[in-house]
């Protein structure tokens, strides 16, 4: 969703916020054997909020309540989906929570819940044990609890999301730090990418291969059909920002891949590449082109073209195919300068066109002799 200039951005909730408040409305339900309706919950940034109930249920041994997930004005994959919470009784003291249908189970490690366990990560679980706690400490009951948080479409949700790489499989995870979802969430997004590439240090990767969506991926895996899965990582806009967070994670050798509109910004050392952040610019794309020797109409076509993919179209149709090398390899370099001279052993860019065509590809390898990094 757009923002409306004058109008605040409307903030929504996580799903950690959503299963807190669920179980509270529970376990009240249940202990007070009536139907809540609305329910307050205090979320991690200190606020106390209110949630209204999508339904509620109970007999004498639990008590179910469930809402519908809002993700204020920046909607992500898990906006309007149904969050259910049951509530029992246990002999045992403290609470117990587990993920019932459509919550993931961590198969990989990296992650921050350990293997097998539902994918509910740490502030969630905190929120929930400590919100459900009060509740038993107010009533003076001294039974343990048991929470089981359930999302009817979660599987087909995670179908839209990263989990099926990160190894969460059967559904979404349960997340939260803040409680509310902030809008035009890019740390969200980024807070995946730094996981993906845990996860892929966790398995074993020495190779990611860095990606700024779904098509520059699949040209990446047909690249390398030898790495796992987790070695590929969709990096989106934040090509600076993976790449820090990979050289830190220890890896050495990257390749990333991506398109013209995009990577015309990282040759010129632009690290965030989202439409916004930068435009593009025509006269630096007609500068490559004069040092690959383009003729002087096709340079003035340059100037005066719409999009970055319109100037890749113009040179691939004259066979210039020094031009997209020679944006690969200020691509490289680019690299290089964001994570400092040794940060990478290898570097490597590949540009493909809208068509999932090669258009131009460039390495540079780190000679032991003397550490400098060359052209491949």
């Amino acid at each position: 969703m757009e923002e409306v200039p004058g109008k605040p951005m409307r903030h929504g909730y996580t799903t950690g916020s959503c299963a807190t408040a669920g179980a509270k409305a529970a376990l009240v339900a249940l202990i007070e054997q009536a139907p809540q309706s609305h329910v307050h919950i205090r979320i991690p940034i200190g606020e106390t909020v209110e949630f209204a109930l999508h339904s509620c249920a109970f007999t004498e041994l639990w008590g179910e309540a469930a809402l519908i997930k809002d993700g204020g004005d920046d909607p992500d994959a898990t906006h309007g989906a149904e969050i259910i919470v049951r509530v029992s009784f246990r002999a045992e003291p403290g609470v117990g929570i587990d993920g019932g249908i459509g919550v993931g189970r961590v198969t990989k490690p990296g992650l921050p819940v350990e293997i097998g366990q539902a994918a509910i990560n740490p502030v969630p679980r905190k929120m929930i044990r400590e919100t459900v706690q009060e509740v038993l400490d107010h009533y003076e009951i001294v039974h343990g609890v048991d929470v089981l948080v359930s999302v009817p479409a979660g599987e087909e949700i995670a179908k839209k999301t990263l989990n099926g790489r990160l190894g969460i499989l059967g559904g979404i995870s349960i997340l939260g730090t803040r409680g509310t979802v902030v809008p035009f969430s890019s740390a969200a997004y980024k807070a995946s990418v730094a996981q993906a590439i845990r996860v892929a240090v966790k398995c074993g990767c020495k190779h990611l291969v860095l990606s700024t969506g779904g098509r520059t991926e699949i040209f990446g895996i047909n690249m390398y059909p030898e790495l796992p899965e987790e070695a590929f990582i969709e990096m989106g806009d934040f090509v600076g920002f993976a790449l820090i967070q990979a050289q830190r994670q220890g890896i050495r050798k990257v390749t990333l891949v991506g398109m013209m509109g995009k990577f015309s910004k990282v040759a010129q050392g632009v690290m965030m590449v989202h439409s916004k952040s930068a435009p593009v610019d025509f006269g630096f794309l007609a500068q490559v082109a004069i040092e690959s020797e383009a003729s002087d109409a096709l340079i003035e076509e340059i100037r005066g073209a719409n999009t970055a993919s319109q100037v890749g179209d113009l040179m691939a149709s004259t066979g210039n195919l020094r031009y997209f090398e020679r944006l690969c390899e200020r691509c490289n370099l680019a690299g290089l300068e964001e994570v400092a001279r040794d940060g990478f052993d290898f570097i490597e860019t590949a540009i493909i066109s809208m068509k999932a065509e090669l258009l131009g590809k460039s390495a540079m390898v780190k000679r032991s002799e003397n550490g400098e990094m060359a052209y491949e």
